[in-house]
C-alpha cells in the first residue's frame, strides 16, 4: 500500500507540475516570434529598473522574448511606441495626453493607448545640501539640467519653470539624462538638475547616500498654474521624510505613470501583459517599490489617454 502510496502522490505531483508549467507558457499566438521591447528610460531610473523586471517575467511567464531598452524618457518611449519600434512603454500622463492629442514636442497624434496607470512620478529639483539656491526662482541664471532632450523630464521642467516666473531661456541647460546629471552634480559642474520618477528613485538614492543633497519645493499656486495652461493631470503631493535623508516632509508636484502600447497591438497580448504584470506585482515589488502602487481599482483611470480595448476587456474580466 505504501509503495502505491507513493505511486499516486508521484503522480499527482508530475500532474500538478505539468498544468503549472502549461500556464506559465500559455500565450496568445499573436505573439509571433520576435523580441518584444520595452522602451524603459534611463538606466539609473524606475522605469528602466520596472521595464526589466517586467520583461524578465514575460519571458518566464509566457515564454516569450522581451527586453527592456534604454531611452530618454517620456517622450521618447511614446515616440517609439507610436512608431512600432517598441511594443510597451513607461511615459508620464501629461507627455502621453500631448502624444495623442498631437501638441508640444508631438507633431501630430500618436496611435497609443493604455495598459495601466502604473504609479505617481514626483517632481525633483536636486540640488546640493549646500547649495545657495532655495527656491525655484533662484535658479535664473544657474546652470540646471531640465532634463534629456526627449524626455518627459524636459517637458515638465520647463512648465515648473515658467509657472514659477523663471525665463528658462535664463537657465543654462546641459540636457543631461538623469545618469549624466548625477555625474555632473558630483563633480560640481551643475548646480542643479530635474527628475520626475517613482519614490525612490535609486540613482537618486545612491547620490544622496554620498553627496548632501536638498529637494526645492513646488508650492501648490506653481501646481494650480500649470494644471490650467496645460492637461490638468498634476496634482500636489509631498517627498516623506527619510526620503534620500531629507529631515522633513518637501512639497512637490506629482504626475501618474501609464504604461502604454501601440493602438494596434492585439486585444489578446494586451491581456497577456496585464494578468503577468498584476501576477507578478509583489515579486517585482521586491526590487522595484513603485510596482507595489499597482492597484486593479485605479489602473484604469488614465483619461486622458483612453485604455486599450485588450485593458478593457481585461479589468472587465477580473473586475470583483
Amino acid at each position: 500500500m505504501r509503495a502505491a502510496g507513493r505511486r499516486i502522490l508521484a503522480l499527482i505531483t508530475a500532474t500538478v507540475l505539468v498544468v503549472a508549467l502549461s500556464a506559465c507558457t500559455q500565450r496568445a499566438s499573436e505573439w509571433g516570434d520576435g523580441t518584444a521591447v520595452i522602451a524603459g528610460g534611463g538606466s539609473t531610473g524606475v522605469y528602466f529598473d520596472y521595464g526589466s523586471h517586467l520583461a524578465a517575467e514575460l519571458t518566464e511567464m509566457l515564454g516569450v522574448r522581451a527586453a527592456v531598452e534604454e531611452t530618454d524618457g517620456s517622450v521618447e518611449n511614446l515616440l517609439q511606441v507610436g512608431g512600432g519600434e517598441a511594443l510597451l512603454g513607461f511615459a508620464q500622463g501629461d507627455a502621453a495626453a500631448d502624444a495623442v492629442a498631437g501638441v508640444g514636442v508631438f507633431d501630430e497624434p500618436l496611435p497609443v493607448r493604455t495598459v495601466a496607470r502604473l504609479y505617481d512620478e514626483y517632481v525633483h529639483i536636486v540640488v546640493r545640501a549646500d547649495s545657495e539656491v532655495e527656491g525655484i526662482p533662484d535658479l535664473a541664471g544657474k546652470t540646471v539640467s531640465l532634463g534629456a532632450e526627449s524626455s518627459g523630464v524636459n517637458v515638465i521642467a520647463r512648465r515648473v519653470l515658467d509657472a514659477a516666473g523663471v525665463d528658462v531661456a535664463s537657465v543654462r541647460n546641459p540636457q543631461l539624462d538623469l545618469q549624466e546629471s548625477i555625474r555632473a552634480m558630483e563633480e560640481s559642474d551643475i548646480d542643479g538638475f530635474f527628475w520626475v520618477g517613482g519614490l525612490p528613485t535609486p540613482g537618486i538614492q545612491d547620490l544622496a547616500s554620498d553627496l548632501p543633497v536638498r529637494l526645492l519645493p513646488v508650492e501648490q499656486e506653481w501646481v494650480n498654474a500649470v494644471n490650467e495652461r496645460y492637461s490638468d493631470v498634476y496634482r500636489t503631493a509631498d517627498f516623506p521624510a527619510g526620503t534620500y535623508g531629507l529631515t522633513a516632509p518637501a512639497p512637490t508636484m506629482a504626475v501618474p505613470n501609464y504604461l502604454v502600447t501601440a493602438e494596434s497591438t492585439p486585444d489578446a497580448v494586451v491581456r497577456d501583459v496585464l494578468r503577468t504584470l498584476f501576477d507578478a506585482r509583489s515579486r517585482i515589488a521586491v526590487e522595484v517599490p513603485a510596482a507595489a502602487l499597482l492597484n486593479r481599482r485605479q489602473a484604469i483611470f488614465t483619461a486622458p489617454v483612453d485604455l486599450h480595448p485588450g485593458a478593457v476587456e481585461y479589468y472587465r474580466e477580473t473586475r470583483r
